[in-house]
């Protein structure tokens, strides 16, 4: 009858001959490296799929105009993208222009950042965020503003909502595409205001 001696040491250590990148029972460790990489891997998943997440819930909330995804977004505009756009906005090449206006309730003068397009007599303004925004607002409440474009500046009047079908001519080929894909319905058309016109409001009648 065969005996089978246990080699390994009484202290459970494993003999001085094992190769120290194997463990008593002959097989390689884990690797800590190998893990590292495996918590990067998941957590960068983790990170795409969330980001996914959100553009779905930003591209549905923005076509059925969820009031929490478009009140979100303002938001984060006005904390974030706004004040940025501002450094540029208005001048020369400038894809946002800038619209004054003043506070419908505080009497306050502001400045928005907002893609404006000129027609033959002013200008129209697309509203991807519905006609809730303060400033459309303020420009609806007051019936004037002031509109920076291209490094010019011109008094306007008139506001009045428009469907995006008929402010859809004097818009280029891209921001209709950016309208249909956001289901924006919407646009804002004002008149500019002739220096002269300007002049007799001033004034007044003789």
């Amino acid at each position: 009858m065969t005996r089978v001696v246990d080699a390994r040491p009484k202290n459970g250590r494993p003999p001085l001959d094992t190769p120290r990148h194997m463990n008593e029972h002959g097989r390689n460790p884990p690797s800590k490296r190998g893990d590292q990489w495996r918590a990067i891997a998941t957590l960068v998943v983790g990170l795409a799929l969330a980001l996914v997440a959100i553009g779905i819930v930003f591209m549905v909330g923005m076509r059925t105009k969820s009031p929490p995804v478009l009140n979100a977004v303002r938001r984060v505009n006005r904390a974030f993208t706004n004040p940025r756009a501002m450094k540029k906005a208005g001048t020369p090449g400038a894809y946002a222009s800038v619209i004054r206006h003043v506070g419908r309730t505080t009497g306050r003068p502001y400045e928005t950042p907002v893609g404006a397009f000129e027609t033959d007599d002013g200008f129209v303004i697309a509203l991807p965020y519905g006609s809730d925004a303060d400033w459309l607002k303020n420009v609806l409440a007051s019936g004037s503003a002031t509109i920076v474009d291209e490094g010019n500046t011109y008094r306007v009047d008139q506001p009045e909502l428009v469907p995006t079908a008929v402010a859809a001519p004097h818009l280029p080929p891209k921001e209709q595409r950016n309208l249909r894909l956001f289901r924006v319905d919407q646009c804002l058309r004002v008149r500019r205001v002739e220096p002269d016109e300007a002049s007799e409001q001033v004034a007044g009648p003789a």
